[in-house]
């Protein structure tokens, strides 16, 4: 019953921004951390960043002070920020929350949007 549904990626040149959203959907589900990972071609799937409904917060660093993370609990979504993209930047993001599904300790993963940066 728990799907997330991501939107944003794009085409975009260097130095472009783009905003990418995130709504993870079903009834019964309140993630205590959402997150967005990112894989480019060729390499292992990377964390860029996480949140938790706190609000703690962690980058990796290659995007600190380019992206930024946010998420509106009430709706069970997050938004990745990005601005002043590179090149580097390019991949598939996907997002992932985990937390209470019913009585259950669960986590899921989006099926991913493709951000690509072109130089």
């Amino acid at each position: 019953q728990v799907q997330l549904v991501e939107s944003g990626g794009d085409l975009v040149q260097a130095g472009g921004s783009l905003r990418l959203s995130c709504v993870a959907s079903g009834s019964m589900f309140s993630p205590n951390t959402m997150a967005w990972y990112r894989q480019a071609p060729g390499k292992q799937r990377e964390l860029v960043a996480g949140i938790t409904r706190s609000g703690s917060i962690n980058y990796d660093d290659s995007v600190k002070g380019r992206f930024t993370i946010s998420r509106d609990s009430a709706k069970n979504t997050v938004y990745l920020q990005m601005n002043s993209l590179k090149p580097e930047d390019t991949g598939v993001y996907y997002c992932h929350a985990g937390g209470i599904y019913g009585l259950y300790l669960r986590d899921y993963w989006g099926q991913g949007t493709q951000v690509t940066v072109s130089s």
